[in-house]
């Protein structure tokens, strides 16, 4: 939404790392040394983003997010490092995960660990 080059070139100046997580919505801007790719169905990615991408992480609900998340694999370098999260809210996702995974090596799991813990 907003242009991050200045403030991510103050940064990189500082010294400091940036990492940047975003659905990707809006046009793509700043110098990331990292960036993860969360990107949402219902509000689709604009295409600047794709070559910026070091990782895609999709949230897994049902069969339709499993190929949400071919189809934007499909659109990011092929060395980002892919992950699918599954949804906390939908319990049964966690299986869809895990069994996609196991089929497609191509894929890791991302679990919201903090959840799990139940740090807020």
């Amino acid at each position: 939404m907003h242009d991050l080059s200045a403030l991510t070139g103050q940064l990189r100046e500082a010294g400091l790392q940036t990492h940047l997580e975003t659905s990707g919505a809006h046009p793509f801007s700043g110098t990331f040394d990292w960036v993860t790719f969360s990107p949402k169905r219902f509000k689709p990615p604009h295409p600047s983003i794709y070559a910026h991408v070091s990782e895609l992480k999709v949230v897994i609900g049902d069969e339709t997010d499993l190929k949400w998340a071919e189809q934007q694999a499909t659109n990011v370098p092929s060395t980002v490092s892919k992950l699918l999260q599954p949804e906390w809210e939908t319990p049964s996702s966690r299986d869809k995960v895990f069994a996609y995974v196991l089929k497609h090596p191509e894929w890791r799991v991302s679990l919201q660990t903090h959840k799990f813990l139940g740090v807020q």
